[in-house]
């Protein structure tokens, strides 16, 4: 699904949009109730999107025929626009600014995707249309508000998304997801057409596969809007040093993973990865920027989320999901005297922030500090939706272009990213150090066990091979693991830890790049996820396990010893 990958296909005749739409249909309807769309765009309605483009050599738009998903707190005409409360819905006469200049290049819209209630958070579970499944794992939060266009872009359903990003909606769930996020300078994208959070602060996002979508994307993307009041014009970015750098990341006092070691290692690891590139590691002052993240929610910015919706907030109260109606009813405390104050304490922040864009290039830290699970985020939704915006809340406030980066994935698969920022307008040039960073990517490979559909020989082992993977050798389970057939195409297994009635089930043991880890692990669909199996030699590896749920009516398989035994007996 890569913006130049489509592109070549078009060209060659290997492609064309309507076959692309169809495409994506068909993978949207595999996937079941994946908790993406919010309104999915009707088959006739892509193909008249599509004829539009009739007649016009792919070569003469630059996102000819390439899919696209928009945030529904952003308007596509004729489209109903929620911001994931549908008592608030409207059908926009005309697209948001930023849709349509991407229109007019040729993209193909496939629908709105889910979010956040008001992108009010960084979960990505705060909506009445469920949560958006994660793809590297059912348990864990996909990061939000603008959850349903990260899953969009990762679990291959288009090529790109729109997504905003007031305080990190943009930045957390491309980080949970394995994504470029473009968080890029205020104003640089036109916010007509989007359901406003802090007017002042608001950006729209951009979720990509990499560098080069990215950088594609917001060349399109951006243009002066003299219907909006926050728009700017691009203006020169400070100067840089040469080909060198110099990154300033927090001191280690400073630098917080909430109990997360794997997040803090991988995080080391990016660091050194940018020295190898010839970056120059210069700890600086972090307190200014810690500071300023925390008056967005401790301060009267509550208070421009609340003017946003006051009149729908207080004639239909009960529409609101509950979290996000407390959040945002907080604003109406906010007095004249509190806004003018932390104004003067942020003008303060700003200017002591300045000093250290005197002694750094860029500035690296942890897109988020760790990452949790659906049923974390439940018990404790305030608290841990506020350490998801320790390095992101102040973006916005400081006046920074920011991007986040994939770099890595812990044990069990679970991505982690780190984020470029530097001041206004210097976007390009956090892409093309993104992009050197990605090029140099480690490629030490993880392994991972499969017991289906993958083995050697069977249909989907292709997947492997085209990804880099390497065969490593055969095994078995320890006995204490079920196997079911799942009702799927084409058919594959489930496997499930059992305290008894369990057998050892044959595997095969791959390493893959880490960057063909992540490719494969989005595709993995419901009810699969990963975890650790136990082998029968005692060691653990990652492997694919079924939810018990999806089993209680299948067939069980176990004393067949493996997926390619329990075929053979088929076949036979």
């Amino acid at each position: 699904m890569q913006i130049r990958s489509l592109l070549q296909q078009y060209r060659s005749g290997d492609l064309t949009p309507h076959m692309l739409i169809d495409r994506i249909l068909n993978r949207i309807e595999a996937d079941g109730d994946s908790g993406v769309w919010i309104h999915l765009l009707s088959r006739e309605e892509l193909y008249a999107h599509a004829d539009r483009l009739n007649g016009q050599p792919p070569e003469t738009l630059p996102l000819y025929g390439i899919p696209f998903a928009i945030k529904d707190n952003i308007d596509l005409a004729g489209v109903p626009t929620t911001a994931a409360c549908p008592e608030y819905s409207y059908i926009p006469e005309q697209s948001a600014f930023v849709v349509q200049r991407l229109l007019d290049a040729g993209a193909i819209p496939i629908g709105k995707t889910n979010l956040d209630q008001f992108a009010t958070g960084l979960v990505g579970v705060r909506t009445p249309h469920g949560t958006a499944r994660n793809p590297y794992s059912n348990d864990h939060i996909p990061g939000g508000s603008s959850s349903g266009s990260a899953v969009a872009v990762a679990g291959g359903l288009v090529s790109f998304a729109l997504g905003t990003d007031t305080a990190g909606s943009g930045r957390i769930p491309a980080a949970f997801c394995n994504l470029f996020g473009v968080k890029p300078t205020k104003g640089l994208l036109s916010t007509s057409g989007v359901v406003p959070a802090c007017r002042s602060l608001d950006c729209v996002s951009i979720f990509a596969l990499d560098a080069d979508d990215s950088a594609r994307v917001l060349e399109i993307a951006q243009g002066y809007d003299e219907s909006d009041p926050f728009s700017r014009h691009p203006a020169a970015p400070q100067r840089y040093r040469g080909h060198g750098f110099t990154f300033g990341v927090p001191a280690a006092a400073d630098l917080e993973f909430f109990g997360n070691s794997q997040y803090a290692d991988l995080f080391r690891q990016a660091v050194d990865r940018l020295e190898r590139l010839g970056g120059r590691k210069r700890e600086i002052d972090f307190r200014p920027f810690l500071e300023a993240a925390r008056l967005l929610y401790e301060g009267p910015w509550v208070a421009e989320r609340y003017t946003a919706l006051r009149d729908f907030l207080e004639t239909s109260p009960e529409a609101f999901y509950p979290v996000t109606r407390e959040i945002i009813a907080r604003g109406i405390d906010a007095t004249a005297v509190d806004a003018f104050s932390a104004s003067y304490r942020l003008q303060a922040l700003r200017r002591e922030a300045e000093v250290v864009w005197e002694e750094i290039d860029l500035l690296v830290t942890p897109t988020a500090g760790t990452i949790y699970r659906i049923d974390e985020v439940a018990a404790d939704p305030i608290r841990l939706n506020s350490n998801l915006g320790y390095y992101t809340n102040f973006m916005n406030l400081l006046d920074l272009s920011a991007l986040a980066v994939p770099a890595g994935f812990t044990a069990l698969g679970l991505p982690f990213g780190i984020t470029l920022a530097a001041p206004a307008f210097s976007d390009d040039y956090l892409l093309a150090i993104a992009n050197r960073f990605s090029a140099a990517s480690d490629q030490r490979p993880l392994q991972l066990a499969v017991c289906g559909a993958h083995l050697r020989g069977l249909p989907l082992n292709h997947q492997l091979l085209e990804l880099g993977g390497r065969f490593v050798r055969e095994a078995c389970t320890a006995p204490c693991y079920r196997l079911f057939a799942l009702d799927s195409i084409p058919p594959k297994p489930g496997m499930l830890r059992s305290a008894s009635g369990g057998a050892a089930i044959a595997l095969e043991i791959w390493e893959l790049p880490a960057s063909g880890l992540g490719q494969f692990l989005a595709a993995i669909p419901f009810p699969l996820g990963l975890g650790k199996v136990e082998l029968d030699d005692g060691n653990q590896v990652t492997c694919f396990l079924v939810e018990s749920a999806a089993v209680e009516s299948v067939r069980e398989i176990t004393q067949s010893g493996g997926w390619k035994n329990y075929l053979g007996c088929c076949a036979g």
